[in-house]
């Protein structure tokens, strides 16, 4: 049956009446039940060994373009949408977004799940199910506040399996319930799953924002995601999730292993485990319980996980590096504590260095043992790998050091990706389309050969085409920001975009400092080349208090720009509220300049650098993360790059400490836009309070060095702002970044894992 058929059919049986007769929502669950049944025609992707990957997060975004597109119909549907007097794009308004991760660790992990699809790769995702999201962002007076996401409908992409799984915790038995959501493979004719876990009866969403009974776990374990760990219970909450879902997703390893009659002696043969940050490190210890309890010897089950398993780390930040109190694991899942003992004195027997071991005690006045998580998965793990070249070997020469000294052969790189299907294909199909008339449709399934478009670098017509795509883009993004937020935005102005979680090592602080700058300018006469429009988007986790702070600033400068007319005309600066995936996929493709600007050595890789890469925006940023392989793709005329190398950054952390901001704060061109913090006319939009505590951390501490780069980032902006202005010589910036961004498609990620860790075909 034809896909119009289909879909009449489908309406006639559901709604009683034709496409044409339906509304949107009806019209989307017409689809969403469509490619359900497609994707239900396809087989799993089968191979040697099957992958699961764990994570914490995954950042699915709205499924339904992306699912159609996998599927090769996104363009049929579209024009039979539009004979029926509907429009793809208005229909796609009525879909809810899964609430399943934050930033780039689940964007990460949905990317990969897509491109091993494509691949036609064995890989299934496991994660939980979480029913609010991490939280909802509504700006109040100028700060966030937080609020339950419920994105879970009566009709869904999640799909029910019917299995149940039951998880030993010390207080007693909890059922794991399996949902599934399909992945389909563009090209590969597959479909894989993401296994999400929930439990069996979930609570409604907390009356009082987000705030809810920790302890009353058969209810709220899977609420939130990251759920507020500012106190014991917080903590020992997420204890609790990380264990309900490596001890469901290791249950549902090792039954598929026996479904398919391969014997857990072999375990290593048929199994791969990608743990995805610290999140999921307890799957180790977990799948060695299972295993003896299936008859093999501990060395042998040690043996046999040892070789499945691989680690990604994504970050040296020490607050990412997962440390539990051994009793925390005591009180939430005994059945581990002896295993880690057992590992841990394995560990200590081979490797007199105590900085490799994998229980520490807390401190000198502290007799508590801290399960160092990272410890435990480089020492049982097949593999180690970092995100970027960068990031790679400050893990070898520095942050963890003591492990490649022992294990060298472990440690590899594997620079992240993105999916271009989505990141270009979909959020910006006039640039598609552009691409389609110059080079044919094969940078589709091969990015690579974007490289093509550099013969096109010269040619005046092109380059015009692609300045149009850009202001097109930027126009669009202007309506939906006065439809969404009562917000319009001046399409002719530099669209200057810094959007990803709110963190002190993103230095957003630094940004909001480049606005006070300009906006003294303004008010003194100082007038820039052309108007500058800077876009934030990004949550703060909700105990994060400077983050938070960092956004009352924003939205408090965003105030009083707007109601100055002297400066209103040349600067504005505008946040997103409750920055997603559906909001990236509108903004990425506007932005000309893209503010990569974390503090050299503390970004693992970054992925929003690359997407904005993808669209034909310029990185303004520091040689940290993936920004280094940008640079070295484009070379320096299409990147302003500033700002301390990681090697004088490692070197200013000590030990001990050889940083302190004061020097840099009293600089008389760093003073001024510090101290406007503390300002009258900045208090009278802002909370004074709030203002002078994020004013005392920056000239107090300082931690990730915002003084110490403020300056050079001015120059560096101010350099890419004018240069915005010569418009054929940006359009050809434009065009090699484009050009150069097939390297850092997912798909090249992922083949590379398999190639050297997973070995699933």
């Amino acid at each position: 049956m034809e896909i119009k058929q289909r879909l009449e059919h489908i309406a006639q049986t559901h709604y009683h009446q034709g496409l044409s007769q339906c509304d949107r929502k009806q019209v989307y669950h017409c689809l969403l039940r469509l490619t359900q049944e497609l994707c239900a025609t396809r087989p799993a992707a089968t191979g040697t060994r099957k992958l699961y990957y764990f994570s914490a997060e995954f950042l699915l975004g709205k499924l339904l373009a992306n699912n159609l597109l996998a599927l090769g119909i996104y363009q049929e549907t579209s024009r039979i949408l539009t004979e029926a007097g509907h429009t793809l794009a208005l229909v796609e308004e009525t879909e809810p977004e899964p609430s399943l991760g934050n930033g780039g660790l689940g964007r990460l992990a949905a990317c990969f799940l897509d491109s091993a699809a494509a691949l036609g790769l064995p890989v299934d995702g496991v994660g939980l199910l979480y029913h609010y999201g991490l939280f909802q962002q509504k700006f109040q007076q100028n700060k966030q506040t937080e609020y339950p996401n419920p994105w879970i409908q009566d009709e869904s992409w999640l799909l029910p399996t019917g299995t149940v799984f039951s998880v030993p915790f010390a207080s007693g038995q909890v059922k794991a319930i399996l949902w599934d959501v399909a992945v389909p493979g563009a090209h590969s004719n597959v479909t894989n799953r993401l296994h999400l876990f929930d439990v069996e009866t979930p609570a409604p969403p907390p009356s009082h924002g987000i705030h809810f009974d920790k302890t009353d776990l058969p209810a709220h374990l899977t609420a939130f995601l990251y759920p507020d760990d500012s106190d014991e219970a917080g903590r020992l909450l997420r204890v609790y999730q990380q264990y309900f879902m490596v001890s469901a997703g290791a249950q549902l390893v090792l039954k598929e292993l026996e479904e398919s009659g391969a014997s857990p002696d072999h375990f290593s043969n048929h199994v791969a485990i990608q743990i995805n940050d610290t999140h999921p490190s307890m799957v180790i210890p977990e799948l060695i319980r299972l295993l003896t309890a299936r008859g093999l010897s501990m060395e042998q089950a040690i043996y046999q996980v040892s070789r499945a398993c691989a680690y990604t780390n994504h970050t040296i930040l020490a607050e990412a590096l997962e440390k539990w109190p051994l009793d925390f694991i005591q009180r939430v899942a005994p059945v581990l504590v002896p295993i880690i003992r057992e590992l841990d004195r394995r560990v200590k027997e081979t490797h007199s260095d105590p900085k490799v071991a994998i229980l520490m005690p807390a401190g000198a006045q502290n007799s508590q043992e801290l399960v160092h998580m990272a410890h435990m998965d480089i020492h049982y793990s097949a593999s180690v790998n970092g995100v970027a070249a960068l990031h790679t070997e400050i893990l070898k020469s520095s942050e963890l050091k003591p492990f490649y000294l022992i294990y060298p052969d472990k440690f590899n790189n594997k620079t992240n990706g993105i999916t271009l299907r989505r990141w270009l294909e979909v959020c910006n199909p006039r640039l598609a389309a552009l691409l389609d008339d110059c080079l044919g449709q094969g940078w589709r399934q091969d990015p690579m050969e974007l490289q093509a478009l550099l013969r096109f670098e010269q040619d005046s017509a092109l380059l015009d085409r692609l300045l149009a795509v850009k202001r097109d883009n930027k126009a669009a993004l202007s309506l939906t920001l006065t439809q969404e937020q009562g917000v319009a935005l001046d399409a002719e102005s530099v669209f200057d975009i810094q959007a990803k979680r709110l963190h002190e090592y993103k230095r957003q602080q630094m940004n909001a400092l480049y606005v006070i700058r300009k906006y003294l300018d303004i008010k003194e006469g100082r007038l820039p080349p052309q108007p500058i429009t800077v876009i934030f988007g990004g949550k703060a986790a909700p105990a994060y208090r400077m983050a938070k702070h960092i956004i009352h600033l924003v939205l408090s400068l965003q105030q009083l720009i707007d109601r100055d007319p002297q400066v209103r005309p040349w600067l504005q600066v505008v946040m997103l509220e409750n920055y997603n995936v559906t909001w990236a996929e509108r903004l990425i493709p506007a932005c000309d300049i893209s503010e990569q600007i974390s503090l050299a050595s503390k970004e693992a890789s970054g992925t929003g650098n690359m997407k904005f890469m993808a669209n034909g925006a310029v990185t303004l940023g520091t040689l940290d993360g993936a920004n280094v392989e940008i640079a070295q793709l484009v070379g320096s005329d299409n990147i302003y790059t500033f700002g301390a190398a990681s090697s004088q950054v490692i070197e200013l952390y000590g030990p001990p400490m050889h940083y302190h901001p004061d020097p840099y704060y009293q600089r008389p061109n760093v003073k001024p836009l510090v101290d406007f913090l503390l300002s009258p006319a900045l208090s009278s939009a802002g909370d004074p309070n709030a203002l002078r505590e994020l004013w005392n951390e920056m000239t107090g501490k300082d931690w990730f060095m915002a003084l110490l780069d403020v300056e050079a980032y001015i120059a560096a902006r101010d350099r890419a702002i004018d240069d915005y202005g010569h418009r054929a010589a940006w359009a050809k910036k434009m065009l090699v970044n484009i050009a150069h961004s097939g390297y850092f498609s997912s798909d090249r990620t992922v083949a590379e894992y398999n190639r050297d860790i997973w070995h699933l075909t």
